[in-house]
């Protein structure tokens, strides 16, 4: 075994950041067994020094993030910052004084991925963020290298730890979102400000990563069309029980039949009880691989927390160790096929509508007649009346979403028509 250890620079010492320093430090001898030498923790860069961090060496906390990178010394920088800068400022600055880069924000390598993949490659360095999807499940591993053989054509998932415990209370329980949101914040599985979780951009970041992997392609989160969940309501969960499905907020990403484009998407859908993603629970996370030669994978897990995160950031700090020892890299982003990202009213797949109508006769054939006038054909429809009012649901057959959004316009201007109540996607069959 080399005995000059390996040095690593940890830049942020939050959750996920002092529980990496917390094992590194615990489980020095094993990980130095694992990599082939010893791993040495030289510096924590934070925003502020003197808050309490227990188990933290205080001697390796430092507020100069830049000078900690910039010392030529360091061998790995692990950032769990987040956000875009000064993280992306840094991860740069690491790759021209020859470090290799282990990271866990997906936000920032949803929006430039590829330049720092780029840059990372120009410097001969490694750049891994296995724990920027789905905490410690193995995800981008898998895609990156066991799969590199195989066409992967379909990404189906729940990536998002918040917005599954919400759901899945709402199912469970009966409960109205904002009862679960209030019970998720309680449990912290949801952070004061919760917009990123259920407006769904965490998940879109993720589906931007993964579709570029599974890909091969550039995808960023502005290609992502993304929905969140706050406006799914306690009858769009019963209404999908009747139909044997469970609502999830899903994160899709599809490659055309002709092979030709990408989609990526994030928004609340229905899906079959049958489907494996149906019984993911609580605040875990599964991710849906179909490939050509593989089949249909699952890969599920805790997606979210310390402990979990840690494990994947270690994880990646072992390959990584090991590909500086050996005078190595690991594989790159690999984006030849330069796949054009296709826009959501492309998008096909199967919708539940539900309408609030009068309740006379006539109407169900003035709904039926403006669905067939753009070529959306119905697959099922139920209907319940009350006082003059009726409860009219509508579940198509496939169609595009812009010829569902143009029904959906010409049904709110027909005068039988009091509301929209609700759109939801029918996937997963």
């Amino acid at each position: 075994m080399r005995t000059r250890p390996l040095k690593v620079a940890l830049l942020g010492c939050g959750v996920v950041g002092s529980e990496v320093a917390r094992i590194m430090t615990t489980d020095a001898a094993d990980l130095a067994a694992r990599i082939g030498a010893p791993v040495e923790l030289a510096g924590i860069a934070v925003r502020r020094a003197g808050r309490p961090r227990p188990g933290v060496p205080e001697h390796l906390i430092t507020t100069d993030a830049e000078a900690l990178v910039g010392r030529g010394d360091i061998d790995v920088v692990i950032e769990v910052v987040g956000g875009i800068e000064p993280s992306k400022h840094l991860i740069l600055a690491a790759f021209e004084h020859g470090a290799s880069v282990v990271s866990a924000n997906k936000a920032l390598l949803a929006k430039d991925g590829a330049e720092l993949h780029s840059a990372a490659a120009e410097a001969g360095v490694d750049l891994y963020y296995e724990a920027a999807v789905a905490g410690a499940i193995p995800l981008i591993r898998p895609l990156r290298e066991s799969l590199a053989g195989d066409r992967v054509n379909r990404v189906l998932g729940i990536v998002n730890g918040t917005t599954n415990f919400i759901l899945d209370k709402m199912d469970s329980t009966g409960a109205g979102y904002s009862e679960a949101l209030e019970e998720a914040t309680a449990l912290g599985y949801a952070e004061a400000d919760p917009t990123a979780d259920v407006e769904g951009f965490d998940a879109a970041a993720k589906a931007a990563i993964l579709a570029g992997i599974a890909f091969h392609t550039k995808v960023t989160a502005a290609d992502v069309y993304r929905e969140g969940l706050t406006e799914v309501t306690a009858a769009d969960i019963a209404s999908a029980k009747a139909m044997g499905c469970v609502v999830k907020l899903l994160a899709i990403c599809e490659r055309a039949v002709d092979g030709e484009s990408v989609t990526a998407r994030v928004h609340p859908a229905m899906i079959p009880l049958s489907h494996p993603l149906a019984s993911v629970r609580e605040a875990y996370n599964a991710v849906f691989v179909e490939a050509e030669a593989a089949g249909r994978l699952m890969f599920y897990g805790p997606g979210a927390g310390g402990a979990p995160t840690a494990s994947a950031v270690l994880g990646d700090l072992v390959a990584v160790c090991r590909n500086k020892l050996n005078g190595a890299t690991g594989p790159g982003h690999s984006v030849y096929t330069q796949l054009p990202a296709k826009p959501m009213d492309q998008v096909i797949t199967r919708y539940h509508v539900s309408l609030d109508v009068d309740d006379r006769a006539g109407v169900l054939a003035q709904v039926a007649s403006v669905f067939a006038e753009h070529g959306v054909s119905i697959d099922t429809v139920r209907q319940q009346g009350r006082d003059g009012d009726a409860s009219l649901v509508v579940v198509t057959h496939r169609a595009t979403d812009a010829a569902l959004s143009a029904t959906v316009d010409k049904l709110r201007a027909l005068d039988s028509v009091r509301d929209v109540a609700s759109i939801m996607r029918v996937e997963g069959e």
